[in-house]
């Protein structure tokens, strides 16, 4: 008698715990939702909102400070008045969502983590790696990622 394997087979015989790890290894590699994927100096993969969504307006990004854009994963700051950046809004530490930027720094909720609002560079621990840069566009008064 031969049986033909099936998914269905599989996650019968694996029971829960096998079939969790499973259906969460068949995750499709495509993606149609218009995000972006960047790579960051460490080699770790950062996905942004839809390229050309428009975030904010200029006068939104307090000079000194920035704004967390927690949808699309992304932190704009401005060190100076007309710069503008952008950073991945995960932190490197352990990839929790960075929650508030504040006396020049981005901050992690989860273990204490900052960043420089200029550069994404750890201000302090115990993150080791800079928050990978995010690339965005200004048209007019419109912060949009790029």
């Amino acid at each position: 008698m031969t049986y033909e394997t099936t998914r269905r087979t599989v996650l019968l015989a694996t029971g829960a715990t096998g079939a969790t790890a499973l259906v969460a290894a068949c995750g499709g590699g495509g993606d149609d939702s218009g995000s972006t994927s960047t790579q960051s100096p460490t080699g770790e993969k950062t996905t942004s909102g839809p390229a050309g969504q428009a975030l904010a307006d200029i006068d939104e990004i307090p000079v000194g400070g920035g704004k967390i854009f927690k949808d699309e994963k992304v932190v704009v700051t401005q060190p100076e008045e007309g710069q503008l950046k952008a950073f991945s809004a995960i932190c490197t530490h352990q990839h929790c969502l960075l929650s508030t930027v504040s006396d020049g720094t981005i901050n992690c909720p989860c273990h204490g983590s900052k960043f420089k609002i200029a550069d994404g560079a750890v201000a302090h621990g115990p993150a080791t790696q800079p928050l990978p840069a995010e690339q965005i566009t200004v048209e007019g008064n419109s912060i949009r990622l790029a």
